[in-house]
């Protein structure tokens, strides 16, 4: 990525390792800390991204998520934003339980969701409501940002695949478009005369494995 790109560029990074990936148990919004080889990814991850000299840094609340983004804040000095709206989907009854479980005990909703449907997994949100919260965040950081600015947005794999949908324009029907991102990396926006559009998915590293509560 070029720094001289005219216009605003948004970088969406997820946040490092858990156990709850690993386990591929569901997180959701429960709050679980990132493992030590997730504070090292973010550590790594966070030297290639200060290299963009981003102008703003704003990130979730939540603990795997703030930790994540305290690595770049070492490196760039910028202080971090948190915000709510930028946690992981609300999954309710999903929330601690591993994939298996999920299908054994909901095999009617998350059949229904493997297929694309509009799910209240676990009776908690839709993706269009998690994006309802999410866009509006970044937008208005977007807007602090001085011309040609670089944001880094620290979130959730599902919770940036809703953004990157609204956010192009597209029907929440082909969000699932968008492959998953591997702890810490990162995908790119930058507004051109058209609109926003997608300049790099899942980048960071060698092609690692998905693993969170979008696969």
């Amino acid at each position: 990525m070029s720094r001289e790109a005219r216009g605003p560029r948004i970088v969406f990074w997820r946040h490092g390792q858990t156990s709850w990936n690993l386990e591929s148990r569901f997180q959701g919004t429960t709050d679980i800390e990132l493992t030590e080889e997730g504070v090292l990814q973010a550590r790594r991850a966070a030297r290639m991204l200060s290299g963009l000299r981003p102008d703003l840094l704003v990130s979730s609340d939540l603990s795997r998520a703030r930790r994540t983004a305290d690595e770049l804040a070492k490196v760039t000095g910028l202080d971090v934003q948190h915000h709510e709206g930028l946690r992981e989907t609300y999954a309710g009854s999903w929330q601690g339980l591993t994939n298996a479980e999920i299908r054994e005990r909901f095999p009617e909703e998350f059949a229904a969701w493997t297929q694309g449907e509009p799910v209240r997994r676990g009776g908690g949100e839709l993706a269009t409501e998690v994006a309802d919260r999410a866009v509006p965040v970044v937008l208005d950081a977007v807007g602090k940002l001085p011309e040609n600015g670089t944001l880094v947005v620290v979130s959730h794999g599902g919770t940036i695949r809703t953004v990157l949908g609204r956010m192009l324009g597209l029907e929440p029907g082909l969000w699932e478009c968008f492959g998953g991102l591997s702890n810490c990396c990162w995908s790119v926006l930058g507004l051109g005369s058209r609109g926003w559009r997608l300049l790099e998915h899942n980048a960071g590293t060698l092609p690692q494995p998905v693993i969170g509560d979008d696969t």
